[in-house]
């Protein structure tokens, strides 16, 4: 028997729209030009965010909250415009499928190989159909993440380093907030330490919240159709 073919180029879903990474791109480019090294955006944000700077003397703490309002804001909206249920169901779906497409070819069932491969766009469509809603959603959720990230720029650039607390102490070392750390200054990475965590938390609790009250409304049309 002849070898599974792949599926031809023009059965394949489309590719999602790069145009909400350009337009997150363009605004990124485009805030931090005027922003520049005056902090212009920055210093007006000050007004707003000065409340969480401590006068500079918790610099750590400041990046900690922060980080955890941003991340917090961000959550809740995406939470709210994307169908979380649908997209983990998408996900173990993929998941499955992949599984048994690679056991097939272990196993070189060729047979089970070809029509899971035939059914491989289908399933990269729905995939993809997500991938681009979420991609969608960036624009909105960058208009919270990047004026914060620039006030944070401010505060360690200006309200920090007025108040000499730039040095920060960890347990094998004194490092300054704006030294380089694998490319990066170091106040962004205890910034990333803070949020990526935080925001998978909040992420988990939202879905488990929303498949709690999926349950119940299936569980209430269950009861009025027996009834």
């Amino acid at each position: 028997m002849a070898a599974p073919q792949a599926p031809a180029p023009q059965d394949m879903p489309p590719m999602p729209s790069m145009m909400p990474m350009l337009v997150v791109m363009i605004m990124i480019l485009g805030l931090y030009m005027i922003d520049g090294q005056d902090h212009l955006i920055g210093g007006l944000l000050d007004y707003v965010f000065g409340i969480f700077d401590f006068g500079g003397q918790y610099p750590v703490a400041t990046l900690m909250l922060v980080g955890a309002i941003m991340v917090t804001l961000s959550t809740i909206l995406r939470s709210f415009t994307t169908d979380m249920i649908s997209q983990t169901k998408n996900q173990q779906i993929m998941n499955a499928f992949n599984q048994e497409l690679r056991q097939a070819r272990l196993d070189n069932n060729l047979y089970k190989v070809k029509k899971l491969t035939e059914m491989q766009p289908a399933m990269m469509a729905k995939n993809m159909e997500a991938s681009s809603q979420m991609m969608k959603m960036m624009p909105y959720t960058m208009i919270i993440i990047i004026p914060i990230f620039l006030w944070i720029r401010y505060f360690v650039d200006v309200t920090v380093q007025a108040a000499g607390t730039l040095i920060i102490h960890v347990p094998w070392a004194e490092v300054s907030l704006l030294s380089n750390v694998w490319f990066f200054p170091a106040w962004i990475l205890v910034y990333t330490l803070v949020s990526i965590p935080l925001g998978q938390v909040i992420s988990r609790l939202i879905r488990a919240y929303k498949f709690k009250k999926r349950l119940k409304e299936l569980e209430s049309t269950e009861e009025v159709e027996v009834a």
